[in-house]
């Protein structure tokens, strides 16, 4: 068959589209990519991720260029890593400190917004049909940032650092028959040393960002394929023009450009002033024990893991080692991250968004925001008789909320939806 000139583009893009259908691509997923009118601001966060995820892979990039991935001990007794972030990029090296707190209150903003991303996909239903496959898309980004945050938390070797990850890895120790071999592959080595933090290395800066963007591309396409949810649930889709063109969806380009370009601005504001005047956060960013290098033969008083991971961390800390193993904290840890992938299929209300539910999914939602908060702080402060009461009792709550949702969702009162979106 002949080559056909099918671009209705001319000279160089129009030569470039019948090759590689850049325009048509741009098109389909950008300016004309019909999106519902009556967006709130809450929607906006999913831009935003997308403004972090270039921020860390670009500051990342130059990071990489001085940062020596090497754990044993200089000359002066310093480990060589730890070295490399606190004297070479923080001190030597023009505008690398810069550059390093920018990649750091990065990693932290990515799960402010992250959060709120999906907080907004539950008030409204965005994991319900036909989104399953966006929500598990989104759920598979959530659960490589905690590992590539994870192991970027480690790569500075820092006091925090060795022994958060000395924590958080020996938790797969846990695991009867396997435990012990599955330690020594995660290190490669009998303990935290030069190989971990190479490993590390590998994986923090080729493995993880490479799968990484593959699925926030899936996600996207899954997402463009079925059509964006809005706030009151409506598919637009539904309601079509002559042309075949959503009557209650307007192009993305300029509508949404322009509006989430203010939003990007207001974002960078508000970066700006975390990177410049507060990028420890009161040490919830950057722990003050991560000033200091890392020594196997001094412990901190209290070990912690950052902000983002302590929801998950507390639901560990409150489950007894029955039969005296800690499985079971592990076995909890993992099920709360694994339920967050059955809500498509847990959420049995007629209706998607919160608008339209009754009183009892609106108070069982806010419960639960309170709770994971909750379980977010006591997770950063030290375990105490009352603290671990309360976190149990908050664990309970965290997976009551979701295991037993088929029957409350259903049970729930809802309001009449209207056919069209409304503007409210």
């Amino acid at each position: 068959m002949a080559f056909q000139e099918n671009s209705s583009q001319k000279g160089i893009v129009g030569w470039i589209d019948n090759r590689l259908p850049v325009v048509e691509a741009t098109r389909k997923h950008m300016t004309q990519y019909y999106a519902p009118k009556n967006f709130n601001f809450l929607y906006v966060f999913g831009v935003l991720s997308m403004v972090v995820l270039v921020n860390q892979l670009i500051t990342g990039i130059w990071l990489v260029m001085h940062y020596v991935p090497d754990a044993t001990l200089s000359e002066t007794g310093m480990p060589i890593a730890f070295a490399s972030v606190e004297t070479a990029i923080m001190r030597d090296v023009d505008w690398m400190w810069l550059i390093r707190y920018m990649h750091e209150v990065g990693a932290s903003m990515f799960f402010v917004v992250v959060y709120i991303h999906m907080f907004r996909g539950l008030m409204y239903g965005s994991y319900r049909k036909p989104r399953e496959l966006v929500w598990i898309f989104g759920m598979l980004i959530y659960l490589l940032l905690m590992a590539e945050a994870f192991i970027g938390y480690v790569l500075p070797y820092g006091q925090m650092s060795f022994w958060g990850a000395q924590v958080i890895i020996s938790l797969f120790g846990a695991i009867p028959y396997v435990g012990d071999t599955l330690l020594e592959f995660i290190r490669g080595d009998f303990v935290i040393s030069a190989a971990t933090v190479s490993r590390f290395f590998a994986l923090h800066v080729i493995a993880l960002p490479l799968v990484l963007v593959f699925l926030v591309i899936g996600h996207i396409l899954a997402l463009h394929h079925v059509g964006s949810n809005n706030p009151d649930g409506i598919e637009i889709k539904d309601h079509l023009d002559e042309e075949g063109k959503p009557l209650d969806g307007i192009p993305f380009h300029p509508y949404y450009s322009v509006h989430d370009t203010f939003a990007v601005g207001i974002f960078m504001i508000i970066f700006a002033l975390i990177v410049f005047y507060a990028p420890e956060m009161g040490g919830y960013f950057l722990e003050k024990p991560n000033f200091e290098p890392a020594n196997p033969l001094a412990t901190p008083s209290h070990i912690a893991p950052v902000w983002y991971f302590t929801p998950f961390y507390s639901v560990l800390r409150a489950i007894p080692s029955w039969f005296g193993t800690q499985i079971w904290g592990v076995i909890g840890m993992g099920g709360a991250i694994a339920v967050l992938f059955l809500l498509p299929w847990l959420d049995r209300s007629p209706v998607k968004s919160i608008r339209y539910k009754g009183p009892l999914t609106k108070i069982l939602l806010t419960l639960f925001v309170i709770c994971f908060i909750v379980l977010g702080y006591l997770g950063v402060v030290e375990a105490t008789a009352g603290r671990t009461l309360v976190a149990r009792l908050c664990t309970v709550y965290y997976f009551a909320f979701f295991l037993l949702m088929p029957i409350w969702s259903k049970l729930d009162k809802t309001k009449p939806v209207p056919t069209r979106v409304t503007m409210k």
